[in-house]
């Protein structure tokens, strides 16, 4: 899909996505401390307005401007005061995009795209860490078609833990963590499902070299 039908499937519904950061973001970024982010690929800026809500600085990037516009409504309706002036929205094609800074943390959370394009993208993200930053890479695992529930039904843009580790074979960095991970669905999770199914994730964190 381009720049074009995202536009138009964000403007389709209230909100595409959970306005809840992703679960496995949560749980791997919760104790780290505050510094700059990248949401990269960040469609409605769930991940990024939890980040800025405990004190990170954060860029949430994304080519449909739909999808930032109703993240920029989406952060002023929960805004406290935690997030004011601390996300960047910026509307960019992940895969091509180039930073002018670099960050402490770089999330890409659900960007499903055939390989050349996907590995474009997490070298990106990962050529945009500071020294000792960190990567944390989530997606829906190639197993997710024939074992898990929901998820894109396209093989070419499932993906696993070792196919990102082979996207960025020639960085230097400490992997900490690579592999399959579950995630329970119900029916109020957007898949036609029965209740409390298992989907496929696969996670990645690696850490780029000091």
């Amino acid at each position: 899909m381009d720049a074009r039908a995202w536009d138009e499937r964000y403007a389709a519904s209230d909100l595409v996505w959970s306005a809840g950061p992703n679960q496995f973001v949560a749980a791997e970024c919760a104790d780290l401390p505050p510094g700059r982010a990248l949401d990269l690929a960040a469609g409605e800026g769930r991940n990024a307005i939890w980040l800025a809500s405990r004190g990170w600085q954060v860029t949430a990037l994304d080519f449909s401007q739909v999808a930032l516009d109703k993240g920029r409504i989406l952060a002023g309706d929960l805004d406290d005061g935690d997030t004011d002036g601390a996300i960047d929205w910026v509307c960019a094609d992940a895969t091509r995009w180039r930073p002018t800074t670099t960050f402490d943390l770089v999330v890409v959370a659900y960007l499903q795209l055939p390989a050349p394009e996907r590995r474009a993208a997490h070298r990106i993200g990962f050529d945009a860490l500071a020294p000792g930053g960190i990567l944390l890479v989530v997606g829906h695992d190639t197993t997710n078609l024939t074992e898990g529930t929901g998820g894109p039904q396209d093989a070419s843009v499932l993906f696993t833990a070792d196919d990102v580790l082979v996207d960025l074979a020639d960085r230097d960095l400490e992997v900490v963590r690579a592999g399959r991970v579950e995630r329970r669905v119900d029916d109020g999770d957007g898949h036609r499902s029965e209740p409390a199914r298992t989907a496929y994730d696969c996670l990645v964190r690696v850490h780029r070299a000091l």
